[in-house]
């Protein structure tokens, strides 16, 4: 075979490879072994407690430079009024006690660490790792660090673009910064044993799914934490709040399962295994076939019902 064609046949495979019908299956059954549900879950209840424990201690840091505080940030951002802005400043107000901002730092260290260890376990179950648990403590506090600039980032980057209609040029320009973080996440959350080619066809599905994401919650998500909190005050707020980051968590998760069987097929393309002629054709006459079959079983049913005279017929 002449290099012109092995490369044809390559580029050919990958951009039919997502219209396999074995590949969809590959990428359920990884969603499913890595139990896409709870670990969104998980990481939702996990993201909750750092994320809020951090905008506490930040709020009352930067209420000494600045007049604005994080509650009244997140109003301005959704245009929150009535009891949702109330729900928000009673649940992102700073403790105006010190003790009580010791133990909001004491929480905020537990939390944030607590969450390290999840993304991290969604990374080694996703990849098929070896767990590492807290001998990658020091990654871990690496990452808090990342993390801290990328939210700082991704608020200038919105802040700078304006308020333009859903904010979809805010959301595709952060887009790229995402998947920049996402690809500095995997690798210090694993301890560097994935790649950043590893790690691309990930950060690539995950960055343009949460972009998407972001302009359909800059439209319901303001309406439905206002009516949520009107309605049960700040624990309305908490489960809006958890609502949303399920939702992100879940397309993390299920982004994670396609970008590994992303990844694996590139792997087979890279070495040059040849796949079967009409590959795509083939599977997708094997999977009419079952459907078929099925039809033709379900139809057949009742004739035999019938012919045993069992009860329902006439």
């Amino acid at each position: 075979m002449t290099t012109a064609q092995t490369r044809r046949e390559r580029a050919v495979r990958t951009l039919t490879l997502w219209l396999r019908p074995a590949f969809v299956l590959r990428v359920v059954s990884r969603f499913q072994r890595a139990v896409g549900f709870d670990r969104a879950m998980s990481l939702a209840s996990s993201a909750l407690t750092a994320l809020v424990s951090l905008a506490i201690v930040s709020s009352s840091v930067l209420s000494l430079f600045r007049h604005t505080d994080t509650a009244e940030r997140i109003i301005k951002r959704y245009s929150l009024t009535g009891g949702g802005a109330d729900a928000v400043t009673a649940v992102f107000s700073a403790p105006e006690d010190t003790s009580a901002g010791i133990v909001g730092s004491l929480l905020l260290i537990v939390s944030l660490l607590s969450f390290t260890r999840v993304v991290q376990r969604f990374f080694e179950q996703t990849w098929e790792l070896k767990p590492l648990s807290v001998r990658n403590t020091l990654n871990g506090l690496l990452w808090i660090g990342v993390l801290a600039g990328y939210m700082a980032a991704a608020g200038w980057i919105r802040a700078a673009a304006g308020r333009a209609p859903l904010e979809v040029g805010a959301s595709l320009l952060t887009a790229p910064l995402t998947a920049v973080f996402l690809i500095a996440t995997g690798r210090l959350l694993s301890a560097r044993r994935l790649t950043w080619r590893d790690l691309l066809p990930f950060a690539a599905a995950a960055a343009a799914a949460e972009a998407g994401f972001a302009v359909g919650a800059t439209a319901y998500l303001p309406r439905y934490f206002s009516s949520s909190a009107t309605r049960y005050g700040p624990v309305g707020a908490v489960f809006a709040m958890i609502s949303a980051l399920f939702v992100v968590m879940l397309v993390i998760v299920a982004c994670g399962a396609l970008g590994r069987e992303v990844g694996v097929e590139l792997d087979r393309i890279r070495r040059g295994e040849r796949p079967p002629d009409n590959e795509v054709r083939q599977e997708w006459d094997i999977v009419l076939d079952q459907v078929r079959l099925r039809w033709n079983s379900r139809r057949t049913r009742p004739d035999r019902r019938q012919d045993d005279g069992t009860p329902g017929s006439s």
